[in-house]
């Protein structure tokens, strides 16, 4: 009786197993038409896109053009920034001194870098490794960034280290996700500490060069002049343009790598293995504990809703963020520059990986969404929710709403009177603990403000209304202008100011709402 059950037991699990579906086999044709659409929607100069499925690559291919003066088509191996996409590249280099001892996961990141500062002393003396990598510090959203956006600031890791002690705390620590990129480059600098190399040259030798991402560069300053790298586009303006392509400072631990869709199969297919790769997936850079570790939840956020995908969790890992769709857990990233854009999607319960790497912001966002949602429901079986369509109407309202606001703003101050202004009352020079000195001075008979660290952020005050004004950065390759909001003492002569965005598609990185200006002269 006992065999007879377990032989109806087989039979039963047999029968169950043969009845479920394999999942659909998408094509390289398909995708090759989901991206041709996507590139008639959006208006983007270059796309690259790749799909990995069960350890091959079955689909890699670029679209449209490097640069729209030179009109070089893009191809598997051009290479993008593909900016916070670098973050998973960074837990990885823990992990490898991890496994060489020379870090523990858990470590206080003041036994390793004494300068470390932060909000205060509880947090400072517990920070760990891991909290430098999983956005749950307490700091708001951003929070810093001002210190290397736009690029050409010369603020220092010194500077960076010292800085938190200033930054404001939003959340209690270790409860709350707020993105931030600082912290990242803190672990960017505890990987030179440890390795006794840059973080550059450790990504290089250690992952790049071991798993064969030959053409691939950890920094914008290591690629050849000959190099095949795409340019850096935006409409931030209206029309189409090509603007200089942003250079990590510091070192590129948040953002800093640039690479192209033939290499990231390889880091896919790496990531999807569980640190396994090469010929036969007999080689190891790390391990399937830390695998695990990077692909773990260490910072609870709030689930999709969206039914479609019947999500019950959501939350950020080391480097990635991971949700479940329709029962199998999603791995992914984002990244985003001034002119390039990237997203990376996995699905390792049906061994899948999208890569898609754009060189056009803003729509390259609605593309790299658009195009890896579309291809994932072909891999889940899913009707056709015509994902290109509602991402290209979407991102045409947010972006005629947010241009609405700045317009009706720049109208204000054109219709306002500046004459009246008495500008004596703000020239001077301003100063915040973290981001320096800040003047405000006459140029051309125009009242003038600039960044003394970081000189893209320069130019002309005018009046909107009370004591504030509206500054058009001569910086433009994101859309950064702003509110200068002074404070003044009983005689009318300012005694300081904060700043916010006027746009509210405004990047989270322009974090001047963190401001805090003092007159100092």
């Amino acid at each position: 009786m006992k065999n007879t059950f377990f032989k109806r037991l087989v039979l039963l699990l047999f029968i169950a197993v043969i009845s479920i579906p394999a999942h659909s086999q998408v094509t390289s044709k398909q995708i090759d038409s989901v991206v041709n659409y996507a590139m008639s929607k959006f208006n983007v100069a270059g796309t690259a896109v790749a799909v990995v499925k069960d350890g091959k690559i079955i689909h890699e291919k670029g679209y449209g053009v490097k640069s729209i003066d030179t009109k070089e088509p893009v191809d598997p191996n051009t290479n993008f920034a593909i900016a916070s996409n670098s973050k998973a590249f960074t837990t990885v280099a823990l992990a490898i001194l991890v496994e060489e001892g020379k870090l523990n996961w858990d470590d206080k990141v003041k036994t390793h870098i004494p300068e470390f500062t932060m909000y205060n002393q509880y947090v400072e003396d517990n920070f760990n490794i891991i909290d430098l990598v999983t956005h749950r510090s307490g700091l708001g959203l951003g929070a810093g960034d001002l210190m290397f956006f736009p690029q050409g600031s010369d603020f220092t890791i010194d500077d960076l280290l010292a800085s938190f002690q200033h930054l404001k705390q939003e959340s209690a620590f270790r409860t709350k996700w707020d993105y931030d990129n600082l912290l990242y480059i803190v672990a960017g600098e505890l990987i030179a500490r440890k390795s006794g190399m840059t973080w550059e040259a450790f990504i290089d030798s250690r992952i790049f060069q071991k798993i064969g991402m030959d053409n691939s560069y950890a920094s914008l300053a290591e690629i050849p002049k000959t190099g095949n790298v795409s340019a850096s586009h935006s409409t931030e303006t209206g029309t189409i343009r090509i603007i200089p392509t942003f250079e990590e400072m510091i070192n590129g631990a948040a953002g800093g790598i640039f690479s192209n869709v033939n290499d990231m199969s390889a880091w896919m297919i790496l990531q999807l293995h569980a640190g396994k790769y090469g010929e036969g997936l007999k080689k190891e850079l790390f391990t399937k504990a830390n695998h695990n570790e990077m692909w773990k939840i260490h910072t609870v956020m709030d689930a999709n809703t969206n039914p479609r995908y019947n999500s019950h969790f959501a939350g950020y890992g080391l480097g990635w963020f991971l949700t479940d769709v329709k029962g199998n857990m999603q791995v992914e990233h984002t990244g985003g520059l001034p002119g390039m854009l990237s997203k990376v999607v996995m699905i390792p319960d049906m061994d899948i990986g999208i890569v898609v790497l754009t060189n056009t912001s803003n729509d390259g966002g609605g593309l790299f969404s658009a195009v890896t949602q579309t291809i994932i429901d072909l891999y889940l079986e899913l009707d056709d929710f015509k994902w290109i369509d509602k991402y290209s109407a979407y991102m045409k309202s947010n972006e005629s709403g947010a241009n609405d606001v700045v317009e009706k703003v720049w109208d204000s101050v054109a219709k306002n009177d500046q004459s009246i202004i008495k500008t004596k009352n703000y020239i001077g020079m301003y100063e915040d603990v973290w981001f320096g000195k800040m003047e405000v001075f006459m140029r051309d008979k125009q009242l003038w403000i600039k960044s003394h660290r970081s000189p893209l952020l320069n130019g002309p005050l005018q009046f909107f209304k009370d004591e504030t004004f509206a500054v058009k950065w001569e910086y433009q390759d994101m859309n950064a202008d702003a509110f200068v909001m002074f404070t003044a003492d009983d005689s009318g002569k300012a005694n300081g100011f904060t700043m916010k965005g006027i746009s509210p598609n405004i990047d989270f990185s322009f974090d001047f709402q963190d401001l805090d200006l003092k007159r100092i002269d």
